[in-house]
């Protein structure tokens, strides 16, 4: 199931400027979910990180990914209208930068889930196959 930026706001509440993913490409509800980034020298952050290099924060980029992880939980039915809060990061490893051009593919997959909690096992990839990040996101379902 392909969803555009709208479809994507139907579900998650964030709104411009902190939505960080453009379209999710693939999605299976409460199993995985795959989203992509277009990465502009546009975003706000550049103009302060850093002016002479521009590079995507790492956080933005675990953001990125949570908020990928957040519409495949919240794309089950009985989710719908909740907010997935971050209840952990785990394990984050940041590969290779990230800057204006790049093209993210975000993957997260759920590994478990009870309850209201959910933890993801998430990846960045850039257009060229480098990794940029991994993690492991655990989400608190509200």
């Amino acid at each position: 199931m392909k969803l555009t930026t709208k479809e994507i706001m139907d579900i998650i509440p964030h709104r411009q400027p902190f939505l960080l993913i453009d379209t999710i490409e693939e999605l299976e509800p409460g199993v995985r979910a795959v989203a992509r980034k277009c990465v502009s020298y546009n975003e706000p952050f550049f103009a302060g990180h850093f002016p002479q290099e521009p590079v995507m924060p790492g956080v933005l980029i675990v953001e990125a990914l949570a908020q990928t992880g957040a519409v495949a939980l919240l794309g089950k039915p009985e989710n719908k209208g909740k907010i997935a809060y971050f209840g952990a990061i785990n394990s984050a490893k940041f590969k290779n930068k990230v800057v204006p051009g790049d093209v993210l593919t975000l993957e997260v997959e759920i590994i478990k889930e009870k309850g209201p909690m959910g933890i993801g096992k998430a990846k960045a990839t850039k257009q060229d196959g480098k990794v940029a990040v991994i993690a492991e996101l655990t989400f608190a379902i509200g």
